[in-house]
């Protein structure tokens, strides 16, 4: 796979095959964004493989990511040590041979399946007391602002400068499997507008998707409504409340959003997983930005545009996720006609390009 030359990081030895595994965050907004760490490795080792752990649920986006080998499936509960999963989960990285592990996660549980398996170099920030079973410890990591600087600072040397501007993620659908998807759904060509109305904590949902739905079809556009199973009530509603050019594409398989937001002509998200997929794969992305600051959290590919709200909200952004104060107004002051507008203006922009 080409990954491209990134300013600042310099490439060694390019003889080096020994494999590499990341074991990233396992929310879908930060499992994409950690393909930033994927390039960086590449520049680094041009020719050793790099392989991700994953959950079930996040498995479908590896197979789109460029410069990425492999994954290991393998679900471990939360809350509990799950003692015969970590020795299953380390018997298969030792079948594997890896040499280094990238720990993003900074639970102690995270780090054991690795130090169990025996691999040589295990790389993390502290934390949980990890002594013994990260033995590449990084530190400062409170002083670095941005998830991105953070999960992207273990692929580099210790002391190592950042470059000017991390690369992008990505996600590469190829074009006759966005067409299977198309024909297998019964969906024309003609412009797309898909809308994820779901997010993680009830704060950062956006509540006028139906309204905006509805103005965005009464206009000619295919409107669909991309989500897993817990957006599926939501859908409902909003397809109830669009009309006949509204279609519920909800599905249990993360596969299926993905693949949605690459057919999509533009996408309008919350601050969400979905938003990051369709940011990575290309897609013009609307962000709508509520309680969560768009400095920190918006995709690094950039945003078509970031919607927020003209009124001023003094508690904004507070970052939590149910509202406690100022009755939501930092989302619920955002009218679907403002939506409507922006998404029409990105489309024609993007056709325009």
């Amino acid at each position: 796979m080409n990954i491209d030359s990134i300013e600042g990081i310099e490439t060694e030895d390019a003889g080096d095959t020994r494999p590499i595994l990341i074991i990233p965050y396992m929310w879908i907004g930060d499992f994409v964004r950690g393909h930033t760490v994927v390039r960086v490795l590449k520049q680094r080792w041009p020719n050793r493989p790099v392989d991700m752990l994953t959950t079930s649920l996040c498995a479908p986006l590896v197979d789109y990511m460029p410069g990425v080998r492999g994954k290991i499936v393998w679900d471990l509960p939360r809350g509990r040590l799950a003692v015969a999963k970590q020795l299953g989960l380390a018997r298969e990285l030792r079948a594997r041979g890896y040499q280094t592990a990238l720990i993003m996660l900074r639970t102690w549980k995270s780090a054991i399946a690795p130090t169990l398996a025996g691999i040589p170099e295990r790389v993390g920030f502290f934390g949980e007391a990890r002594f013994g079973l990260i033995n590449r410890m990084r530190w400062g990591e409170k002083k670095l602002q941005r998830m991105v600087d953070q999960m992207s600072a273990l692929a580099l040397p210790v002391g190592a400068q950042f470059p000017s501007e991390w690369p992008v993620p990505q996600l590469r659908v190829p074009a006759d499997e966005t067409e299977r998807w198309r024909q297998t759904n019964g969906l024309g060509n003609g412009p797309a507008i898909a809308l994820a109305p779901g997010s993680v904590g009830s704060g950062k949902r956006w509540t006028y998707y139906g309204q905006a739905a509805r103005l965005l079809a009464a206009r000619g556009f295919d409107v669909w409504v991309v989500g897993g199973p817990g957006e599926k009530a939501l859908a409902t509603e909003i397809v109830a409340a669009g009309g006949a050019g509204v279609r519920d594409l909800t599905g249990t398989d993360l596969r299926n959003g993905i693949l949605a937001m690459a057919a999509a002509s533009v996408a309008i998200s919350n601050d969400s997983g979905l938003m990051h997929v369709a940011a990575a794969l290309g897609t013009p992305t609307m962000g709508i930005f509520g309680p969560t600051s768009p400095y920190h959290w918006a995709p690094l590919n950039g945003l078509a545009a970031t919607v927020v709200t003209k009124t001023h909200v003094p508690c904004q952004p507070c970052h939590r996720p149910v509202c406690t104060m100022n009755d939501h107004r930092c989302m619920r002051d955002i009218p679907a006609a403002d939506v409507a507008e922006i998404a029409e203006r990105v489309l024609a922009q993007a056709s325009a390009r």
